[in-house]
């Protein structure tokens, strides 16, 4: 909960992974909180207001994965709106001449993009989220102490600048100084 706070002021897209890795925290759980307690929450050694707020917000993140029906995959909606903001605001400034820095890192990584969408079945969603699930992707493996190839290390890479520029305009476009 703590980091989701900081991490949505200071990175919105390390913002939508942490909240996708809490998903599947969650399902690893069994959407279970006495499951989460004893696998997860207790090594916090959080007390009082700290515990109350942390396990309210986990039980509430639970809930709403029941309710929206995304017990074993998918996302929940206030994180594909999160997605669906980045992705409009990544339109436009794709659409603007006054970024042009961001043109040229998109086109560095449009063919990874092209890539992982003939790859899978991830045609259907934007551009960011392919980004976001190449980075996932390249997060789990490092997690699980796995090799990540120097090709796939240089993409994700290369997303990563992307994104982080992407996330650098969001805070911009928030504040409203940001000017297309």
């Amino acid at each position: 909960m703590y980091i989701a706070k900081r991490l949505k002021e200071e990175n919105i897209a390390e913002y939508v992974l942490y909240l996708w890795q809490v998903e599947d925290l969650l399902r690893a759980n069994h959407l279970d909180m006495d499951e989460l307690r004893t696998n997860y929450l207790a090594a916090f050694k959080a007390e009082g207001k700290a515990e109350k707020e942390l396990e309210e917000w986990y039980e509430g993140l639970i809930r709403m994965m029941r309710e929206e029906g995304v017990r074993e995959s998918g996302h929940l909606q206030i994180n594909k709106n999160t997605v669906a903001w980045l992705t409009e605001l990544h339109n436009r400034l794709l659409h603007s001449s006054k970024h042009p820095f961001y043109s040229a890192a998109y086109y560095k990584v449009l063919p990874y993009i092209v890539e992982i969408r003939h790859k899978g079945d991830r045609q259907d969603v934007s551009e960011v989220e392919n980004c976001l699930d190449i980075l996932y992707g390249v997060m789990m493996l490092r997690l699980q102490k796995r090799p990540v190839g120097e090709e796939t290390a240089r993409a994700a890479a290369d997303i990563a600048k992307l994104l982080g520029m992407l996330s650098d305009y969001y805070k911009q476009d928030k504040a409203g100084t940001l000017e297309f």
